[in-house]
């Protein structure tokens, strides 16, 4: 109908002016939460390292090992750093800039601070910067494939070991993205492929595993950029790592071809992964890059009109991951990914005929959208601090904590929000979000409390957010994932 159309083409000129907004900082608020039996666990995701920020140093850093980075990263700029920089910029166009070095230690000091009690780490996705191969070849002319394969090992290795050093002996566990690749960004092979191959004994050894989980992780993500693990301070319950770029319409391997083999191959392992865990009696976490669900911002820049029969776009190529998931709600307590750079929620429920009686028992899969480190798109950086039930493997309170610039130079970080404290729900579980969502579904014009902190909290540090142009669509892919009951949703919204 031509009011969903005019919502979604508002919501399209928002995130056009969205980076160009100025940014509003909120009142803090305190870290909520019972902490009696409770697990701390850090939420992170697209990092987005850039280590280009000045190429003047990117000859050294292509000659010196990984443990050589930090020093070399962190001496005084080059003379000409903002000359080349800027025409690095113009050579390989970006939307903003990537996360700089003075970024990234400035977060990595907060963490240490803030989540000093933190027992694992969660990383999903997007580790290192966009255009990261176009930057390469631009200031590294004549290198070879491999020369820049190691090169970008290099980038994974030296964020996890900044992030270890500021917080010693805590696994982290690391999920690519779709700019994560030894060839190009969606680009990957599902076999022999280098840059895996390279990067699975990092992931494998930040995860602190036991020498048997850390074999075959080692071999399984060097397969398919996946692998399960037992999540650490949470007894009975194992974290299955997915790289879903095989999922997205966008991807090929690194000849360019487009291939629905690896996605096909990577749902067949992760539905064993839930079976075992189910045949021994664990809950699960799952995490990966890319969201399922509707793309609001794809959709809107396609000019689809939903109600006359165009289908939205989505974020992956197929339903049938979230279908999996919600499938087996039962024991899978939460989904985690990034990808979007906001701070978002989902509810992924069953929708095919088979569903079965332990998913419609369960109600869903509550998944949790961590938004970024980078601020490229005009947001704050920020990262997230959960507390967990270590019983029930549930999410029981999350808070945001944002930068207070972009920079990294002379940067706080204070806590922005706490879901306990805004929404005043228990727990992030499937209850909870059965029953907040359609609040705000229900909440056409955005006017109460809890749509407008939703608003005020989905883009970091702008308190004009994007999607109050076209909320009840956006309201409505809060828990329909699919195109088709997306589209019965916004529609009724509409009218």
């Amino acid at each position: 109908m031509q009011i969903l159309r005019r919502s979604l083409l508002r919501l399209l000129a928002a995130f056009v002016l969205i980076a160009q907004a100025g940014l509003m900082a909120q009142s803090p608020a305190p870290i909520a939460g019972d902490a009696r039996a409770s697990v701390r666990a850090l939420f992170l995701s697209d990092i987005h390292l850039d280590p280009f920020a000045d190429p003047g140093k990117v000859s050294r850093l292509n000659a010196a090992p990984a443990s050589e980075w930090p020093a070399i990263l962190s001496a005084p700029d080059s003379p000409t750093r903002a000359k080349e920089f800027d025409a690095l910029q113009e050579a390989c166009p970006t939307r903003g800039i990537d996360t700089p070095w003075v970024l990234w230690r400035s977060s990595v000091a907060a963490m240490h601070s803030d989540a000093a009690h933190a027992r694992f780490i969660t990383l999903s996705g997007d580790l290192l910067a966009h255009s990261f191969d176009c930057k390469y070849k631009a200031l590294v002319p004549g290198a070879t494939s491999a020369d820049f394969v190691a090169f970008t090992g290099k980038t994974v290795q030296t964020i996890a070991d900044t992030l270890r050093a500021a917080l010693p002996g805590v696994p982290l566990y690391v999920a690519m993205g779709n700019n994560d690749s030894g060839c190009g960004d969606y680009q990957l092979d599902a076999t022999h492929d280098a840059f895996l191959g390279l990067v699975a004994k990092i992931v494998a050894e930040a995860a602190n595993l036991s020498a048997t989980d850390r074999a075959v992780t080692e071999r399984d993500f060097a397969a398919g950029g996946n692998y399960s693990v037992p999540l650490a301070g949470v007894p009975h319950t194992r974290l299955v790592v997915i790289d879903d770029i095989f999922f997205s319409g966008m991807y090929a391997t690194c000849s360019g071809k487009p291939s629905t083999a690896p996605a096909a191959a990577q749902l067949a392992w992760l539905a064993g992964q839930i079976a075992a865990a189910r045949q021994q009696g664990e809950q699960v976490w799952v995490m990966g890059h890319i969201p399922p669900g509707v793309d609001l911002y794809a959709t809107a820049r396609k000019f689809a009109n939903i109600c006359a029969g165009a289908k939205p776009q989505m974020f992956l190529n197929s339903e049938s991951l979230a279908e999996l998931l919600a499938q087996n709600a039962d024991i899978v307590r939460l989904a985690i990914f990034g990808h979007t750079h906001a701070d978002e929620m989902r509810l992924l429920t069953p929708e095919s005929n088979l569903t079965s009686a332990r998913a419609q028992t369960a109600r869903g899969v509550p998944l949790k959208i961590v938004a970024s480190i980078t601020p490229i798109n005009g947001n704050r950086p920020s990262f997230t601090l959960a507390t967990i039930d270590p019983v029930t493997a549930t999410l029981t309170d999350y808070t945001v904590f944002m930068a207070s610039n972009s920079t990294g130079v002379a940067t706080t970080w204070p806590p922005e929000y706490s879901y306990s404290t805004t929404f005043h729900e228990p727990a992030f579980d499937a209850a909870s979000l059965a029953t907040l969502i359609p609040t705000l579904q229900s909440d056409g014009a955005a006017k109460t409390a809890a749509s407008q902190a939703y608003l005020r909290n989905y883009f970091p540090g702008d308190i004009s957010s994007a999607i109050q142009f076209a909320w009840p669509e956006y309201a409505c892919s809060l828990e329909h994932n699919s195109a088709r009951s997306f589209a019965a949703c916004a529609c009724a919204a509409a009218k």
